[in-house]
Protein backbone atom coordinates (compact mmCIF):
# COMPACT_ATOMS: atom_id res chain seq x y z
CA UNK A 1 0.00 0.00 0.00
CA UNK A 2 1.14 3.37 -1.21
CA UNK A 3 2.40 6.01 1.79
CA UNK A 4 0.14 9.14 2.04
CA UNK A 5 3.22 11.32 0.74
CA UNK A 6 4.06 8.77 -2.08
CA UNK A 7 0.95 9.45 -2.88
CA UNK A 8 0.91 12.98 -2.65
CA UNK A 9 3.65 13.54 -4.58
CA UNK A 10 2.59 11.54 -7.44
CA UNK A 11 -0.76 13.24 -7.38
CA UNK A 12 1.60 16.53 -7.87
CA UNK A 13 3.97 14.76 -10.02
CA UNK A 14 0.75 14.49 -12.20
CA UNK A 15 -0.77 17.75 -11.95
CA UNK A 16 2.49 19.50 -12.95
CA UNK A 17 2.94 17.65 -15.89
CA UNK A 18 -0.49 17.95 -17.07
CA UNK A 19 -0.07 21.48 -16.79
CA UNK A 20 3.04 21.13 -19.26
CA UNK A 21 0.80 19.61 -21.94
CA UNK A 22 -1.72 21.88 -21.26
CA UNK A 23 0.52 24.89 -21.19
CA UNK A 24 2.75 23.97 -23.89
CA UNK A 25 1.23 25.52 -27.01
CA UNK A 26 1.13 29.06 -24.07
CA UNK A 27 4.84 29.00 -23.87
CA UNK A 28 6.33 29.22 -27.35
CA UNK A 29 9.38 31.69 -27.96
CA UNK A 30 10.29 33.54 -30.79
CA UNK A 31 14.46 33.52 -31.68
CA UNK A 32 13.84 37.28 -32.53
CA UNK A 33 12.83 37.62 -28.74
CA UNK A 34 15.77 36.48 -27.69
CA UNK A 35 17.71 39.17 -25.32
CA UNK A 36 20.33 40.24 -27.00
CA UNK A 37 22.98 41.36 -24.07
CA UNK A 38 23.85 38.59 -22.40
CA UNK A 39 25.35 35.33 -22.32
CA UNK A 40 23.62 32.70 -20.79
CA UNK A 41 25.60 30.08 -18.80
CA UNK A 42 24.06 27.56 -16.71
CA UNK A 43 27.37 25.89 -16.18
CA UNK A 44 28.34 27.38 -13.62
CA UNK A 45 25.02 28.66 -11.75
CA UNK A 46 23.68 27.81 -8.26
CA UNK A 47 20.36 28.85 -7.47
CA UNK A 48 20.65 31.64 -4.30
CA UNK A 49 19.38 30.74 -0.78
CA UNK A 50 17.71 33.50 1.37
CA UNK A 51 21.10 33.82 3.41
CA UNK A 52 22.93 35.19 0.24
CA UNK A 53 23.97 38.62 -0.52
CA UNK A 54 26.07 40.36 -3.58
CA UNK A 55 28.06 42.59 -0.16
CA UNK A 56 29.81 46.30 -1.95
CA UNK A 57 30.59 49.04 -0.43
CA UNK A 58 29.17 52.51 -0.74
CA UNK A 59 30.47 55.67 0.58
CA UNK A 60 32.58 53.38 2.90
CA UNK A 61 29.53 51.66 4.14
CA UNK A 62 29.17 47.76 3.67
CA UNK A 63 25.69 47.00 1.46
CA UNK A 64 24.66 43.72 1.60
CA UNK A 65 23.26 44.62 -1.92
CA UNK A 66 24.01 47.52 -4.29
CA UNK A 67 20.55 48.92 -4.03
CA UNK A 68 19.67 52.38 -3.29
CA UNK A 69 16.69 52.91 -2.24
CA UNK A 70 16.47 56.62 -3.75
CA UNK A 71 14.53 59.91 -2.48
CA UNK A 72 10.81 59.83 -3.24
CA UNK A 73 8.86 61.45 -0.84
CA UNK A 74 8.47 64.37 2.32
CA UNK A 75 5.47 66.30 3.60
CA UNK A 76 2.58 64.68 2.34
CA UNK A 77 0.53 62.56 5.11
CA UNK A 78 1.96 59.00 3.81
CA UNK A 79 5.42 60.15 4.20
CA UNK A 80 5.85 58.84 7.30
CA UNK A 81 4.58 55.38 6.60
CA UNK A 82 6.52 55.08 3.36
CA UNK A 83 9.43 56.34 4.97
CA UNK A 84 9.57 54.18 7.80
CA UNK A 85 8.66 51.08 6.06
CA UNK A 86 11.78 51.56 3.78
CA UNK A 87 14.08 52.52 6.68
CA UNK A 88 13.03 49.56 8.49
CA UNK A 89 14.34 47.25 5.07
CA UNK A 90 16.73 48.99 4.99
CA UNK A 91 17.80 48.55 8.55
CA UNK A 92 17.17 44.53 8.49
CA UNK A 93 18.60 43.91 5.00
CA UNK A 94 22.13 46.24 5.36
CA UNK A 95 21.17 49.18 1.83
CA UNK A 96 20.98 52.59 1.97
CA UNK A 97 18.26 55.52 1.17
CA UNK A 98 17.68 59.38 0.94
CA UNK A 99 14.55 60.96 2.25
CA UNK A 100 12.30 63.08 0.13
CA UNK A 101 13.01 66.57 0.23
CA UNK A 102 13.10 68.20 3.55
CA UNK A 103 12.33 71.61 2.92
CA UNK A 104 9.48 71.96 5.60
CA UNK A 105 12.49 70.61 8.09
CA UNK A 106 14.28 73.73 7.41
CA UNK A 107 11.73 76.40 8.68
CA UNK A 108 10.37 73.87 11.50
CA UNK A 109 9.43 71.07 13.51
CA UNK A 110 6.08 70.34 12.28
CA UNK A 111 7.10 67.29 9.79
CA UNK A 112 10.03 65.87 12.17
CA UNK A 113 8.68 62.55 12.84
CA UNK A 114 8.12 61.78 8.42
CA UNK A 115 11.95 61.93 8.34
CA UNK A 116 13.26 60.92 12.23
CA UNK A 117 14.07 56.88 11.03
CA UNK A 118 18.02 56.75 12.13
CA UNK A 119 16.63 54.40 14.64
CA UNK A 120 15.19 52.14 12.68
CA UNK A 121 18.10 52.06 9.75
CA UNK A 122 21.48 51.68 12.49
CA UNK A 123 24.28 52.50 10.72
CA UNK A 124 23.28 52.03 7.06
CA UNK A 125 23.72 55.21 5.02
CA UNK A 126 20.24 57.78 5.34
CA UNK A 127 20.80 60.84 3.38
CA UNK A 128 18.89 64.10 3.82
CA UNK A 129 17.84 65.82 0.50
CA UNK A 130 16.90 69.17 -0.09
CA UNK A 131 16.47 71.12 -3.26
CA UNK A 132 18.64 73.27 -5.37
CA UNK A 133 16.76 76.12 -5.56
CA UNK A 134 15.78 75.89 -1.23
CA UNK A 135 20.21 75.59 -1.15
CA UNK A 136 20.50 78.84 -3.65
CA UNK A 137 18.35 81.14 -1.40
CA UNK A 138 19.99 79.72 2.15
CA UNK A 139 23.48 80.60 0.30
CA UNK A 140 22.59 83.77 -0.49
CA UNK A 141 21.11 84.85 2.88
CA UNK A 142 24.66 83.20 4.39
CA UNK A 143 22.08 81.08 6.10
CA UNK A 144 23.73 77.51 5.58
CA UNK A 145 23.95 76.77 9.12
CA UNK A 146 20.18 76.00 8.82
CA UNK A 147 21.01 73.41 6.27
CA UNK A 148 23.65 71.73 8.64
CA UNK A 149 21.22 71.83 11.18
CA UNK A 150 18.51 70.17 9.07
CA UNK A 151 21.31 67.14 8.73
CA UNK A 152 21.77 66.63 11.84
CA UNK A 153 18.19 66.45 13.26
CA UNK A 154 17.47 63.56 11.14
CA UNK A 155 20.91 62.37 11.80
CA UNK A 156 21.45 61.90 8.55
CA UNK A 157 25.00 60.38 7.10
CA UNK A 158 25.29 63.27 4.50
CA UNK A 159 22.91 65.51 1.91
CA UNK A 160 21.39 64.57 -1.74
CA UNK A 161 20.92 68.16 -3.29
CA UNK A 162 18.47 67.94 -6.23
CA UNK A 163 18.40 69.52 -9.23
CA UNK A 164 15.33 70.24 -10.54
CA UNK A 165 15.89 73.73 -13.17
CA UNK A 166 13.05 72.48 -15.63
CA UNK A 167 10.45 70.87 -12.79
CA UNK A 168 10.66 74.47 -11.02
CA UNK A 169 9.76 76.32 -14.62
CA UNK A 170 6.86 73.67 -14.96
CA UNK A 171 5.51 74.59 -11.51
CA UNK A 172 3.88 77.80 -11.46
CA UNK A 173 4.41 77.95 -7.99
CA UNK A 174 8.17 76.36 -8.19
CA UNK A 175 11.58 78.65 -7.71
CA UNK A 176 13.29 80.22 -10.08
CA UNK A 177 17.53 79.94 -10.08
CA UNK A 178 19.23 83.61 -9.46
CA UNK A 179 22.97 81.82 -10.00
CA UNK A 180 23.94 79.27 -11.71
CA UNK A 181 23.70 75.78 -9.71
CA UNK A 182 27.56 75.63 -9.93
CA UNK A 183 28.12 78.48 -8.25
CA UNK A 184 25.51 77.56 -5.76
CA UNK A 185 27.26 74.00 -5.47
CA UNK A 186 30.57 75.84 -4.82
CA UNK A 187 29.62 77.91 -2.36
CA UNK A 188 28.08 75.40 -0.09
CA UNK A 189 30.60 72.67 -0.34
CA UNK A 190 33.26 75.45 1.21
CA UNK A 191 31.30 75.15 4.50
CA UNK A 192 30.34 71.18 4.61
CA UNK A 193 32.27 68.63 6.49
CA UNK A 194 29.74 66.06 5.57
CA UNK A 195 29.30 63.76 2.14
CA UNK A 196 27.22 65.48 -0.53
CA UNK A 197 25.64 63.49 -3.32
CA UNK A 198 23.91 65.61 -6.24
CA UNK A 199 21.45 63.67 -8.46
CA UNK A 200 18.96 65.24 -11.47
CA UNK A 201 15.28 64.21 -10.93
CA UNK A 202 14.47 62.44 -14.32
CA UNK A 203 15.91 63.90 -17.05
CA UNK A 204 19.50 63.14 -15.82
CA UNK A 205 22.85 65.11 -17.24
CA UNK A 206 24.76 65.62 -20.37
CA UNK A 207 28.38 65.64 -20.23
CA UNK A 208 29.38 69.05 -19.35
CA UNK A 209 27.61 69.31 -16.09
CA UNK A 210 28.83 65.44 -15.28
CA UNK A 211 32.58 66.96 -16.49
CA UNK A 212 32.02 70.01 -13.85
CA UNK A 213 30.66 67.79 -11.09
CA UNK A 214 33.51 65.58 -10.76
CA UNK A 215 35.61 68.77 -10.68
CA UNK A 216 33.79 69.12 -7.26
CA UNK A 217 34.74 67.87 -4.02
CA UNK A 218 31.36 65.79 -4.11
CA UNK A 219 30.69 62.30 -2.32
CA UNK A 220 28.42 60.49 -5.40
CA UNK A 221 26.30 61.26 -8.12
CA UNK A 222 22.84 60.10 -8.63
CA UNK A 223 21.53 60.37 -12.29
CA UNK A 224 18.03 60.61 -11.89
CA UNK A 225 18.03 59.59 -15.98
CA UNK A 226 15.54 60.15 -18.49
CA UNK A 227 13.43 56.96 -18.73
CA UNK A 228 11.94 56.72 -14.81
CA UNK A 229 9.56 59.27 -13.61
CA UNK A 230 10.22 62.60 -15.02
CA UNK A 231 8.55 65.72 -12.57
CA UNK A 232 8.87 68.11 -15.90
CA UNK A 233 6.04 65.41 -16.70
CA UNK A 234 4.77 65.19 -13.45
CA UNK A 235 3.93 69.34 -13.45
CA UNK A 236 2.00 68.94 -16.48
CA UNK A 237 0.09 66.45 -15.71
CA UNK A 238 -0.67 68.35 -12.50
CA UNK A 239 -2.76 70.46 -15.61
CA UNK A 240 -0.01 73.71 -14.29
CA UNK A 241 2.32 73.97 -17.71
CA UNK A 242 1.56 76.16 -20.73
CA UNK A 243 1.72 73.76 -24.04
CA UNK A 244 4.50 75.66 -25.57
CA UNK A 245 6.60 74.01 -22.52
CA UNK A 246 5.86 70.33 -23.09
CA UNK A 247 8.31 69.81 -25.82
CA UNK A 248 11.41 70.09 -23.01
CA UNK A 249 9.75 67.44 -21.14
CA UNK A 250 11.56 64.72 -23.74
CA UNK A 251 14.82 66.98 -23.32
CA UNK A 252 17.60 64.72 -21.43
CA UNK A 253 19.85 61.49 -20.90
CA UNK A 254 19.30 57.89 -20.74
CA UNK A 255 20.90 55.87 -17.90
CA UNK A 256 22.96 54.07 -20.36
CA UNK A 257 23.57 57.60 -22.22
CA UNK A 258 25.26 58.94 -18.78
CA UNK A 259 26.99 55.44 -18.17
CA UNK A 260 29.03 55.77 -21.69
CA UNK A 261 29.60 59.64 -21.09
CA UNK A 262 31.42 59.36 -17.95
CA UNK A 263 33.35 56.11 -18.74
CA UNK A 264 34.52 58.47 -21.01
CA UNK A 265 35.56 60.75 -18.49
CA UNK A 266 38.61 61.16 -15.58
CA UNK A 267 36.47 60.06 -12.65
CA UNK A 268 38.52 60.92 -8.87
CA UNK A 269 37.11 59.42 -5.83
CA UNK A 270 33.15 60.07 -6.82
CA UNK A 271 31.02 56.90 -6.85
CA UNK A 272 27.40 57.32 -8.58
CA UNK A 273 23.98 55.65 -7.77
CA UNK A 274 22.86 54.87 -11.49
CA UNK A 275 18.68 55.46 -11.24
CA UNK A 276 15.75 56.78 -13.65
CA UNK A 277 14.47 54.13 -16.69
CA UNK A 278 15.78 51.38 -15.02
CA UNK A 279 12.50 49.17 -15.50
CA UNK A 280 13.99 45.65 -14.34
CA UNK A 281 16.69 43.50 -13.01
CA UNK A 282 18.17 43.37 -15.93
CA UNK A 283 18.56 46.82 -17.10
CA UNK A 284 20.06 47.51 -13.72
CA UNK A 285 22.20 44.65 -13.90
CA UNK A 286 23.53 45.80 -17.66
CA UNK A 287 24.29 48.48 -16.37
CA UNK A 288 26.15 48.14 -13.45
CA UNK A 289 28.24 45.93 -15.69
CA UNK A 290 28.98 48.33 -18.44
CA UNK A 291 29.99 51.14 -15.93
CA UNK A 292 33.44 51.39 -14.71
CA UNK A 293 33.01 53.27 -11.67
CA UNK A 294 32.04 52.05 -8.30
CA UNK A 295 28.19 52.01 -8.40
CA UNK A 296 24.78 50.79 -6.72
CA UNK A 297 21.64 50.84 -8.85
CA UNK A 298 18.69 53.26 -7.22
CA UNK A 299 15.59 52.65 -7.33
CA UNK A 300 12.04 54.34 -6.52
CA UNK A 301 8.79 53.80 -8.04
CA UNK A 302 9.00 50.03 -7.81
CA UNK A 303 9.48 50.56 -3.71
CA UNK A 304 6.88 53.42 -3.51
CA UNK A 305 3.44 50.55 -3.71
CA UNK A 306 5.00 48.43 -1.23
CA UNK A 307 6.17 50.49 1.09
CA UNK A 308 2.54 52.36 1.14
CA UNK A 309 0.65 48.81 1.94
CA UNK A 310 2.69 47.67 4.47
CA UNK A 311 6.10 45.89 5.91
CA UNK A 312 5.71 42.84 4.96
CA UNK A 313 4.69 43.34 1.37
CA UNK A 314 7.68 45.57 1.01
CA UNK A 315 10.00 43.03 1.91
CA UNK A 316 8.61 40.28 0.45
CA UNK A 317 9.01 42.59 -2.90
CA UNK A 318 12.49 43.37 -1.74
CA UNK A 319 13.36 39.53 -1.35
CA UNK A 320 12.06 38.76 -4.81
CA UNK A 321 14.35 41.24 -6.33
CA UNK A 322 16.89 40.78 -4.27
CA UNK A 323 16.74 37.12 -5.48
CA UNK A 324 16.52 38.12 -9.17
CA UNK A 325 19.55 40.37 -8.59
CA UNK A 326 21.71 37.18 -7.49
CA UNK A 327 20.08 34.94 -10.46
CA UNK A 328 21.37 37.76 -12.72
CA UNK A 329 24.77 37.62 -11.62
CA UNK A 330 25.22 34.04 -11.31
CA UNK A 331 23.89 32.92 -14.67
CA UNK A 332 24.30 35.94 -17.06
CA UNK A 333 27.62 37.87 -18.29
CA UNK A 334 27.46 41.02 -21.17
CA UNK A 335 28.34 39.65 -24.38
CA UNK A 336 32.21 40.36 -25.16
CA UNK A 337 33.03 39.82 -21.68
CA UNK A 338 34.38 36.20 -20.64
Amino acid sequence: MKSTSNASFSEGLAQRKGDHIELTSRAQTSALGVDPRFNYEPLFFTHASPEDNWECTFLNHKLHMPIWVSSMTGGTGHARTINHNLARLCGAHKLGMGLGSCRALISGHDRLEDFQVRALMGDQPLFANLGMAQLEELVLAGKLHLVHEMVKKVEATGLIIHLNPLQEWFQPEGDRYKISPLITLSRFLEDVNYPVIVKEVGQGMGPRSLKALLELPISAIEFGAFGGTNFSLLESLRGSSEEVKKPFIQVGHTAEEMVEILNSLPIGRQEFIISGGVKSVLDGYELKMKFKAPSVIGMASGFLAPALMSYEALETYYLNLKESWLTAKGVLNLKGEN
